[in-house]
């Protein structure tokens, strides 16, 4: 009987699985994969390493502006969200290849092969203190430290991981979503500064920063208002 019951589930673990690949992972593929094609190919960039980066720089804002907004809408919407999620974890694994290979490819765009001078000014400029502090620092500095922190989301993006901490555990490492999510808010708008952006991208940005706030913060309140709802009750 018990051997039955762990075929039983693994068989509902596999079953799970070619679900999530085929409504989850495909379209996301797609969705990834396509628009950043669109945006390599309209770039008006000369050289290839340019239109890469753009073309997997704001996909990557987007997808992980979606992952901070499908708890407040479930919140919103049935008055609860999950601990996990499955289309919210994948979403956040595509969210974080785009976002990792956007960093290595963003290394080699400004300073080709001298990928340091992203973080410490040129030994001929003359500055108090080298670590670069311009926009141009900023924006390298939250970018390097977000895909840190994307990187390990995508390292515990999983069941396995799930169960090891337990929900819990894996919740308040997951917050750190949050975290990631305001160093790439910054990472975009210091770009928009050191490349003068077109507005239609600054509003992308600007429109994905606001939006990801603004039901962050109607979905705490829903909860904040739930739960003195319930205090008052007993």
């Amino acid at each position: 009987m018990r051997l039955k019951g762990i075929a039983t589930v693994s068989q509902l673990e596999r079953k799970r699985v070619q679900r999530r690949l085929l409504k989850h992972h495909l379209p996301l593929f797609v969705l990834s994969f396509g628009s950043a094609a669109i945006l390599y190919c309209t770039r008006p960039y000369s050289d290839v390493l340019s239109r890469a980066s753009f073309a997997t720089a704001y996909p990557a804002l987007v997808l992980l502006a979606i992952t901070l907004l499908i708890g407040p809408w479930k919140i919103l919407r049935k008055g609860q969200g999950p601990v996990s999620s499955d289309f919210r974890r994948d979403v956040g694994i595509w969210a974080g290849i785009l976002s990792i290979v956007h960093s290595a490819i963003g290394q080699n765009v400004h300073l080709r092969g001298r990928p340091w001078l992203y973080y410490v000014y040129d030994g001929k400029e003359h500055h108090l203190i080298p670590v670069r502090h311009d926009w141009f620092g900023l924006a390298n500095y939250t970018g390097a430290l977000s895909v840190l922190f994307v990187i390990a989301l995508l390292a515990t993006s999983n069941d396995a991981s799930l169960r090891a901490f337990g929900a819990p555990r894996w919740k308040q490492l997951q917050r750190w979503n949050y975290g990631a999510f305001a160093l790439v808010a910054v990472h975009s708008i210091a770009y928009q500064m050191v490349e003068n952006q077109l507005t239609p991208w600054v509003i992308t940005v600007v429109a994905c920063i606001a939006i990801t706030l603004s039901l962050q913060i109607a979905g705490v309140a829903r909860r904040r208002s739930k739960s003195a709802g319930r205090i008052i009750a007993t």
